[in-house]
């Protein structure tokens, strides 16, 4: 790193420019750069690049920058292909590493998130799964309306920018289906004249507008989030108006088309509300749920408790192998979803019950009896110390641990190792390509 004359070596402040070189990658996928002791998490910036940073964070030990100018490219870089306004895709972060290079770096910070952070050992870390699509994957993308010399623009905030929406024509992580249905209502927009929200002066209209899309089903669902307001009606299914300054997408939602997502998964016809989480990678949701079913070791009989189970995907999926499956999901609306799918397919062993993961699984042992096999796809954050100690008093034989973050899954299964589960399997799934998010499922039996 480049020091100022005078400077301290390795300081840093806020809104400094640095020129580092970029040595690995740290986990969530920033560059990672080193000079005197001193460490400097870069975003935008991949191993071997040089770079001009901006310091947007500093501490004794470590800042965080941004990247502002790719001086010299690494020697493995490929050239980006998602680009918007002269800008990398902000969803596509790591579109300039080769894709085996992904698939490597995933893998390796599975195992170290497990190794550092859980302090295990023992386990068979498998190799991961590859994505069936590396493009045109994203089967649901959130975009934000913004103004640009006087005309409304549809897009992403660029990379570390909440004030700054770049416009998109052709995003290569949406379907051509996706890209149309957006660049259609930000034509109505135009047309119409209605002005986007500015979060500043805190007045306009246009806040947010959601796709969805049915992968197996081909339709196209979109959502438009605006301030109270009066205007044409907009060519969308679904129209969700929010007061305030939120930055959310949440709120009192009305029909004006298609109320609910239809899609097809692992032979199951489905329906999914607006508000319902379902895993943004169809085709890669499969591969992870045939990985769940795969370590859950189903023989017919066995009672299976789907935990966070949403609209019922994973369970539903196990139910033909199983002798009953139980769900549980805090949200009610998503439990109606649940209850709907098994009865549209059949599923005749499937129950689905409206509670938390912290207190709803007593009150399930007591209904239920205990279960042989326990699934659990929690959110990002994890399992708290209160949930695992409930999945504990389960005594399932197996857990199943559908996770999207190694370094929360890491804790939590030392936690289980401690009350007699060995960790004994886990496997990564490429859900989001281009992207250091990963996914895996993890396997616990009882000792």
């Amino acid at each position: 790193m480049e020091q100022a004359a005078g400077k301290k070596p390795g300081a840093a402040h806020r809104g400094e420019l640095l020129e580092v070189e970029i040595e690995s990658l740290a986990f969530g996928g920033r560059g990672v750069a080193r000079t005197d002791g001193y460490v400097v998490f870069v975003a935008g910036a991949l191993p071997g690049d040089r770079v001009r940073a901006e310091v947007t964070k500093a501490k004794r030990r470590f800042a965080e920058a941004r990247t502002v100018e790719l001086l010299s490219p690494g020697a493995d870089r490929v050239a980006d292909r998602c680009v918007h306004g002269g800008e990398p895709c902000p969803g596509a972060p790591w579109q300039g590493l080769p894709y085996e290079r992904q698939l490597a770096h995933k893998r390796e910070q599975t195992e170290e998130a497990l190794r550092r952070i859980g302090g295990l050992d023992g386990f068979e870390l498998e190799e991961i799964v590859p994505a069936v699509e590396r493009w045109r994957y994203r089967n649901k993308l959130e975009y934000s309306f913004g103004e640009r010399g006087g005309e409304t623009i549809l897009g992403f905030h660029a990379r570390g920018r909440w004030d700054l929406i770049v416009d998109v024509e052709d995003c290569l992580l949406a379907s051509q289906r996706g890209n149309a249905a957006r660049n259609e209502v930000r034509g109505w927009a135009r047309l119409e004249s209605i002005p986007p929200y500015d979060r500043r002066a805190r007045e306009g209209v246009l806040r947010n507008l959601v796709v969805r899309e049915g992968r197996r089903s081909g339709q196209v669902q979109t959502r438009l989030v605006t301030s109270p307001a009066r205007f044409p009606k907009p060519p969308v299914d679904l129209h969700t108006v929010i007061e305030g300054d939120s930055g959310g997408t949440d709120g009192p939602t009305g029909a004006l088309g298609e109320e609910r997502l239809r899609e097809e998964l692992c032979g199951l016809r489905l329906e999914i509300s607006h508000g319902a989480f379902f895993q943004t990678n169809t085709e890669m949701a499969e591969r992870l749920y045939a990985v769940a079913a795969e370590y859950a070791g189903l023989s017919g009989g066995e009672r299976v408790f789907d935990l966070y189970c949403g609209i019922g995907t994973i369970g539903l999926t196990m139910a033909a192998r199983a002798g009953e499956v139980w769900g549980l999901e805090i949200v009610p609306e998503t439990i109606a979803d649940a209850e709907r799918n098994a009865e549209r397919n059949g599923i005749a062993n499937a129950r689905f019950v409206a509670g938390s993961a912290r207190t709803g699984v007593r009150p399930l042992l007591e209904e239920a009896g205990k279960p042989d096999v326990v699934v659990i796809d929690p959110p990002r954050a994890g399992l708290s110390q209160k949930i695992v100690r409930r999945l504990i008093e389960c005594e399932a034989q197996r857990i199943v641990y559908v996770s999207c973050n190694p370094t929360t899954l890491a804790p939590n299964a030392a936690q289980l190792g401690e009350a007699g589960y060995r960790l004994s399997r886990v496997r990564p799934v490429d859900m989001f390509p281009q992207t250091p998010h990963i996914e895996c499922v993890a396997l616990l039996e009882k000792a």
